[in-house]
């Protein structure tokens, strides 16, 4: 699991937050309300917790030597995702759930949440390519920092375009609620809340828009 997953996945140590800390930007120490924005280093995938002037910077493309970028607010809902199936064929992943995106450093690449935290399963070039083809809204997912999230029900597949760190939101909600082989109640129901957070949010992208 990357660096990045793990600080959604597992507590800080005591040690690092005592009781009245005031948290600070993980790029310049500025001290963080409760509030506040995210920025990617995109070789290592970690998220930064940052404040309003450092995540205005990254948002311009090459500050910083481009290793680190911005995390948009941007939420999209696909209601119908067909394309959901091909992929589900093409990766065999496991479980209901996945979230795929474009790495600057390591081309398309497919994750799923698990009680282990995120697992990577293998996501075929092609596949990859041919969603895009399929769904011209795909194409307009910034690398790295967003995300196309898959949700698998009996009637089908749901598309959600969002911002990375929600995905990783979505992992910590499994890792941290999961119980025994089905889950239990209080995770599905965290998962479906979850889920229904983003339909309120998303922008509806009809199946003739994509």
């Amino acid at each position: 699991m990357s660096t990045g997953l793990r600080r959604f996945t597992t507590p800080r140590p005591e040690s690092a937050s005592p009781a009245g800390a005031e948290r600070g930007c993980e790029l310049c120490t500025e001290p963080l309300g409760t509030e506040h924005r995210h920025v990617v280093n995109i070789e290592s995938r970690r998220i930064l917790c940052t404040c309003r002037a450092c995540y205005l910077l990254f948002t311009h493309p090459g500050a910083g030597g481009g290793k680190h970028r911005a995390v948009p607010e941007r939420y999209r809902h696909l209601p119908d995702f067909g394309t959901g199936a091909r992929i589900w064929d093409a990766t065999e992943i496991p479980v209901g759930m996945a979230f795929l995106f474009h790495s600057s450093v390591a081309g398309p690449v497919a994750f799923y949440p698990s009680p282990a935290g995120a697992t990577e399963s293998l996501l075929p070039v092609q596949e990859w390519e041919r969603a895009l083809r399929d769904n011209p809204a795909l194409t307009e997912l910034q690398a790295d920092v967003e995300a196309l999230l898959i949700k698998q029900s009996e009637d089908g597949f749901e598309g959600f375009l969002v911002p990375i760190d929600a995905c990783y939101r979505l992992v910590g909600i499994v890792r941290t609620h999961w119980k025994g082989f089905d889950g239990g109640t209080e995770a599905r129901d965290r998962i479906e809340e979850f889920f229904e957070s983003l339909r309120r949010r998303g922008e509806r992208i009809e199946a003739r828009d994509v």
